[in-house]
């Protein structure tokens, strides 16, 4: 396992542990900065102003959807500002050869690591004396579209699991060897240190842990997590269950930011040092963009906290930034939910220290979820085993992990290079539209969590408001999106409270929102706020098309009867009226 600061890594470290790249130099710094500013917040400066700039300096704001600029010219002020990003060229390479399907439609709806490409499954490769023969083209079609492997859930407990795990490990198929030795290094986890399981989905492998965690003894969950997290409920309910006293940490509203004086606070909190319980840690939110220090994982080690690091969230390569040899977790889990083309949904997989295998229990619940074999799909493996008795290669390249190979081959400064140009230049834009004529200068766009800054994550969490201030459904927002061939995601935002400074914002009732309403924060009864929200994310091979037609799209609302033309115009269509 690599350092977080050394070789590649020193470049890309997402916690600002290491010096950053320069990017571009601006002519107006500080009169102060070679005296007072490190080399990296220099760096950090010289990038936010390239951000600022790398649109045209037409108007401050954009009030209509025709003003503004077009792709050509968008995207020669970006590259002026990012001259980096041209060095990216072999991401749009590999787009354009590996994953063509997404030339009309923006997949922005995905973040974490990705396994297959679209082209995987529609490669025809023929030998040449054979292409001009007919007999051959079933084959070859039958091999293509049949999906990669199917999943088969095994009766067995994740302690069981991790007793019989040698036995078992010599049974398995040999897809599964393949692929579990490929993901381990992948996701930089050594063999040596850890046992790896697969499962059914992210959700399954939350709520196994939770049903083999003895939270009868150790009786704390303590989760971070700014928004609603379908796995995580599983794990809280489960807990619960069991007796566990659940809490989360807090956030600042509206940028999202971690209360670290609180979080603090809970990880040292009184009780058996050997057994406080178990602490649930994303190195970033999926859906704000916010990026936490590993360091938590120490501090909460240090007090008696076992540690799951949840690593669905991170993208290509992320795990190369930490230093997992420093601050091993007990527990990581990691999901391959999203892939292209027509596989199966996915599975996630759940990592477990073998030195803290013995804490488990062998809970009759846990044998009923969670744990399955991947097995090679029997079409495929028939067909397979034709094209190899006809001088037809089909898969020499190990085909199943080539989305993992594709990661591997453009590297992590790179990828995290790419990835953080084109999501600062996505916040800068969104926040440049703003509704004509209204008296407060209503803006569009409002974005929750970090807004313009070096070491934001590459997802952005934000809604659409119309010319009289009143939310936009996001729901509505992905609706149309999705007519417009663009994926986005919806999710729901929690956990966060409201200070002093925005009382007042609060009261004038500017954002609809729910309440946990009678939380005792503090000796105080206080009411923590859930929003729901629209989310777009950067993935591997996201490209400056995808976002400027995702600003595009969204500079449509400042039209005041976009909605409802929109509507219309599918009436007009089809003749029927289609709920937006």
């Amino acid at each position: 396992m690599s350092s977080p600061c050394t070789g590649e890594t020193s470049e890309a470290c997402f916690h600002g542990c290491c010096r950053a790249p320069s990017f571009v130099q601006s002519p107006k710094s500080p009169a102060s900065s070679s005296s007072t500013m490190t080399t990296a917040s220099t760096s950090q400066y010289h990038f936010t102003m390239a951000a600022l700039s790398s649109l045209p300096n037409i108007t401050p704001y954009f009030t209509n959807h025709e003003s503004l600029p077009g792709l050509k010219e968008s995207f020669s002020y970006f590259i002026k500002a990012f001259p980096h990003y041209s060095q990216t060229h072999r991401t749009d390479q590999l787009r354009s050869h590996e994953y063509n399907h997404l030339q009309t439609h923006a997949c922005l709806d995905y973040i974490g690591i990705g396994l297959f490409s679209y082209s995987q499954q529609r490669r025809r490769r023929f030998d040449p004396t054979m292409a001009s023969s007919s007999s051959h083209t079933p084959m070859l079609s039958e091999f293509y579209e049949s999906h990669f492997f199917d999943i088969c859930y095994k009766p067995l407990s994740l302690k069981s699991q991790m007793v019989i795990s040698r036995a078992v490990l010599s049974q398995e198929q040999e897809l599964e060897v393949k692929l579990r030795k490929r993901i381990m290094a992948f996701m930089n986890v050594s063999e040596d240190d850890y046992f790896m399981v697969f499962t059914s989905n992210q959700s399954s492998a939350f709520k196994l842990l939770a049903d083999s965690y003895p939270f009868q003894t150790n009786r704390n969950l303590l989760t971070v997590y700014d928004y609603k997290s379908e796995a995580v409920e599983s794990m809280v309910e489960s807990s619960k269950r069991k007796g566990a006293r659940v809490n989360s940490a807090e956030f600042s509203w509206p940028h999202m930011k971690l209360q670290t004086k609180q979080l603090r606070k809970m990880l040292l909190m009184r009780g058996n040092k050997n057994n406080k319980g178990l602490f649930v840690f994303p190195l970033q939110s999926r859906m704000t963009g916010s990026r936490y220090s590993y360091q938590w994982m120490s501090i909460a080690r240090e007090n008696g906290w076992h540690v799951l690091l949840d690593a669905c969230a991170l993208g290509p390569k992320d795990m190369e930034t930490l230093g997992l040899s420093l601050f091993q977790p007990d527990f990581l889990i990691c999901s391959f939910f999203k892939v292209f083309g027509e596989n199966p949904s996915g599975f996630g997989c759940l990592f477990v220290k073998k030195t803290t295998c013995s804490i488990l229990e062998d809970s009759t619940s846990a044998s009923t979820v969670g744990i399955v074999s991947l097995v090679e799909n029997p079409l495929r493996k028939e067909a397979s085993f034709k094209l190899k008795l006809s001088e037809i290669d089909h898969d020499n390249d190990d085909g199943e992990c080539r989305g993992l190979d594709h990661a591997d081959s453009l590297g992590l400064v790179l990828i995290s290079t790419r990835a953080r140009i084109l999501i600062n230049w996505l916040v800068n834009a969104l926040s440049r539209l703003k509704h004509p004529n209204s008296e407060d200068g209503h803006s569009l766009i409002r974005i929750y969590g970090p807004k313009i800054g070096y070491n934001r994550g590459p997802s952005l969490a934000f809604n659409v408001f119309d010319w009289k201030g009143e939310k936009v459904d996001p729901t509505l927002v992905q609706k149309l999106a999705d007519r417009n061939n663009i994926s986005l995601s919806c999710g729901v935002l929690q956990n966060f409270w409201f200070d002093d400074k925005v009382d007042e914002e609060r009261e004038m009732g500017l954002e609809k929102m729910s309440f946990v309403v009678n939380k005792c924060r503090d000796n105080k009864r206080e009411r923590c706020g859930i929003v729901s929200v629209v989310m777009a994310s950067i993935g591997l091979i996201t490209n400056f098309d995808d976002i400027f037609r995702l600003w595009g799209f969204v500079s449509r609302f400042l039209d005041a009867d976009y909605v409802e033309k929109e509507r219309w115009r599918y009436l007009a269509l089809n003749q029927t009226t289609i709920e937006v």
